[in-house]
């Protein structure tokens, strides 16, 4: 038997990478770079690795009949005990290359949902990943009672294992159930506190796993936030203050990191965790100006904002590890792509001045500088502006006020109608009294 090395006294399990290149796909200075990653923090010892080309998947295999064969070869040659492919296979793919080499298959996806599982410390990330994984699963239950294939189970004669399939499936579907509803319940609990918020400034820290997100937010706030350089060592949203001069005291949260390729089903079960990012003022995209793949991990990113719905969410990119950087070229070379980033290096603290110049800079565009005329009588909308806003000047035309006021753009919407005309100051007039049948009816909110 081969010696397998150890870690915290339990054996590492010897993996053999694989990744299939399809037309389009960024395959990045080396294919398997971000597998052997995942695959290393997921506990693994990498034997070898294998890549191939081609313009479609095999509907069987995944890899074509050669590969497959040399994939048995370099499993048997390096006594190898699991495969993993930097792809996502079908339950059907996953069986029949399990037959073929002889150990068990992971895909991408499992192979990240193990990660998560092995990462998450709270109540809300343990479900949120048990959620993930049974919704992987359930399709795959199948595959796990392999022994149906030799038991002949014709009509009205149903197998052992088929009743205890349709069994297991009952058994999951309902975990699903409650897991979604205990979900939707973290949610809304989630969203009332963020919601409570509301009167502080907000910045939330988004970006690639292992970009630098938890490092920056010690440095920034002296949280004391747990740093590892390895991927998704953050699964839980964590808020700190941050005294940013001239705003005071804002609110920094740090959120999960982003791969490429997330699986939709960790994105849809990890929605309350990025309620944060969501409601934010300012999204700061961290990124690992370091990296060879770095603008396709910003790419990424901003894939995962899309499908979170909130690309278009006033967002800074920050170029972090630029102390990693040995030539000034490569820096200069994401500047060109994106003129408008700030890079940094939370470890050293270079760029770290500039950083929050240009965060108080984005944050002022997130305000409005406006003259709202209303009535004297109207109490309710007059102390919703000084709550909410900067009340910096009112004057008073008989029954009516003109107050000038600085406030998040957020807070505006209950502003519109009832008889209220709304400036920029000094400005083009956006709502004028009468309109307000044509505006969201929000008022109710003011309080």
């Amino acid at each position: 038997m081969h010696e397998l090395e150890r870690a915290n006294g339990v054996a590492k399990e010897k993996a053999i990478l694989v990744r299939v290149i399809l037309p389009g796909q960024y395959e990045g200075e080396d294919p398997l770079d971000e597998i052997t990653g995942l695959a290393k923090t997921a506990g693994t010892r990498i034997a070898s690795g294998l890549t191939q080309r081609r313009e479609k998947p095999d509907v069987a295999t995944y890899l074509g009949k050669g590969k497959v064969e040399e994939l048995k070869n370099l499993v048997a040659h390096h006594e190898a005990d699991v495969v993993i492919f930097d792809n996502d296979l079908h339950p059907g793919q996953t069986r029949n290359l399990e037959k073929a080499v002889g150990v068990k298959v992971l895909d991408r996806t499992e192979l990240i949902l193990d990660i998560f599982a092995t990462s998450a410390q709270t109540y809300e990330s343990r479900l949120a990943v048990e959620l993930a994984q049974l919704e992987y699963s359930l399709p795959r239950l199948k595959q796990m009672w392999s022994h149906l294939s030799r038991i002949k189970a014709g009509i009205g004669m149903r197998g052992p294992g088929e009743k205890q399939l349709e069994e297991d499936r009952r058994i999951v579907e309902k975990r699903i159930h409650e897991l979604k509803v205990e979900m939707k319940t973290i949610e809304k609990r989630k969203e009332r506190l963020v919601a409570s918020r509301r009167d502080r400034l907000t910045v939330s820290l988004v970006g690639y796993t292992n970009a630098g997100k938890s490092t920056l937010m010690n440095t920034l706030t002296k949280a004391g936030v747990l740093a590892q350089d390895k991927l998704f060592a953050t699964l839980d949203t964590r808020t700190r203050r941050w005294q940013l001069p001239s705003w005071g005291p804002v609110l920094l949260s740090d959120t999960v990191g982003f791969i490429r390729d997330l699986p939709h089903g960790l994105v849809a079960s990890f929605k309350a965790t990025l309620e944060e990012a969501r409601q934010a003022d300012l999204l700061l995209h961290i990124a690992d100006a370091s990296s060879p793949d770095v603008l396709d991990q910003i790419s990424a990113v901003y894939n995962v904002l899309r499908e979170l719905g909130i690309e278009e969410k006033q967002t800074l990119l920050v170029l972090n590890k630029a102390d990693r950087l040995s030539d000034a070229a490569e820096l200069a070379k994401i500047m060109n792509r994106y003129p408008n980033a700030v890079s940094i290096s939370a470890k050293t603290g270079e760029g770290l001045e500039q950083l929050r110049d240009a965060v108080s800079e984005a944050l002022s565009r997130s305000f409005l500088d406006l003259d709202v005329e209303t009535s004297v009588a109207n109490g309710r909308l007059l102390a919703y502006l000084a709550a909410h806003g900067e009340v910096l000047s009112k004057e008073y035309l008989e029954d009516r006020v003109v107050v000038h006021v600085r406030m998040p753009a957020r807070h505006v919407g209950p502003v519109y109608g009832h008889g209220t005309a709304v400036r920029h100051h000094q400005g083009a007039l956006l709502v004028t009294p009468g309109e307000e049948e044509e505006l969201p009816a929000v008022m109710e909110d003011v309080a």
